[in-house]
């Protein structure tokens, strides 16, 4: 369910006032999204989405909604923010963000087909080429993917936790950020960072809009590359292995649209284990130091080795 805060009539009446989007009629939770408040809007002007951040500051959002608004005026795919009648995208209720968003047609996919994997894919590397051209004031606000990121939040769960097995995690996981090559010529920009279904919007066969840039952050441009690879390559269950084949096909239709310059290709392999990494902390009280599913991704790579990871791809 969508919906963590429920809103009355009269709450959404008072804050509409201050908006220039129609007087309130009706509303209904979303069935998608897991971390914030999410509703759809009736009003006397049209349908809209209105989305309550249960966890996020007014910054952190504003770097969203900003974003979003230089996205759009680039004409990309995506669901513009509104303003209030006092110009600004965000609004506080009870001490917490929200925003209008655009409501935008078009339905989740659970297994896309091909010609859906590559306008994904496509639109990925758009919203790279775009976004290396972006600069945002909020940008120390989220959480930029890089090895000191990794390590903090590493850190922090470990002492939360604080047990022997988060302790040994926490040692495995900074040991490996040692082994990454991630040199200051690496080009970043802002990544998207959760292409997961329910935040990808298709009508029939054509791509329709990529929702919910809650996660979105200033890394690595090839964040975004290396999480589809990962989405469409990476073997699940007792094979757990990359399908380089597979991988490559992501890749050739990436580089369509956006050119891996030489440095990127010779560090695509840490990225990728950096994005392992990150996903260790996400879900560092689950397994065994010595046997859980980041490490035995982690130690495929490895095996596999930085310089034949680079030729079996390119």
């Amino acid at each position: 369910m969508a919906v963590k805060t429920a809103f009355s009539a009269d709450e959404f009446t008072r804050i509409l006032e201050n908006y220039d989007l129609g007087a309130y009629i009706d509303s209904g939770p979303f069935n998608g999204g897991t971390v914030q408040t999410n509703i759809q809007l009736q009003t006397t002007k049209g349908r809209y989405a209105f989305r309550f951040y249960e966890n996020r500051t007014k910054n952190q959002v504003l770097f969203e909604t900003e974003l979003l608004s230089y996205l759009k005026g680039k004409h990309y795919p995506c669901a513009a923010p509104y303003r209030n009648r006092d110009g600004c995208f965000v609004g506080m209720f009870h001490l917490k963000p929200y925003v209008f968003f655009e409501y935008m047609d078009g339905q989740h996919v659970e297994v896309p087909n091909e010609r859906q994997k590559q306008q994904l894919i496509q639109k990925a590397a758009e919203l790279h080429n775009i976004s290396q051209e972006y600069t945002s004031v909020y940008q120390a606000d989220r959480w930029n993917y890089d090895i000191e990121f990794c390590r903090a939040l590493a850190r922090q769960a470990s002492e939360r936790i604080d047990t022997t097995n988060a302790k040994e995690k926490c040692a495995w996981l900074e040991n490996e950020l040692l082994t990454l090559e991630l040199p200051a010529s690496l080009p970043k920009g802002i990544c998207h960072a959760d292409f997961h279904f329910s935040n990808v919007l298709f009508q029939q066969d054509d791509f329709g809009a990529l929702l919910d840039f809650d996660d979105a952050n200033y890394t690595f441009l090839l964040f975004d590359l290396v999480g589809l690879i990962e989405s469409w390559a990476w073997r699940y269950g007792e094979d757990e292995v990359l399908d380089f084949s597979a991988a490559k096909k992501v890749l050739a239709e990436y580089t369509r649209w956006r050119t891996l310059n030489s440095v990127e290709e010779a560090h695509l392999f840490d990225v990728y284990k950096l994005s392992i990494l990150i996903d260790c902390v996400w879900y560092f009280e689950r397994g065994d130091v010595q046997d859980f599913y980041e490490r035995r991704k982690i130690e495929f790579l490895n095996q596999v080795g930085r310089d034949n990871f680079r030729q079996k791809l390119l």
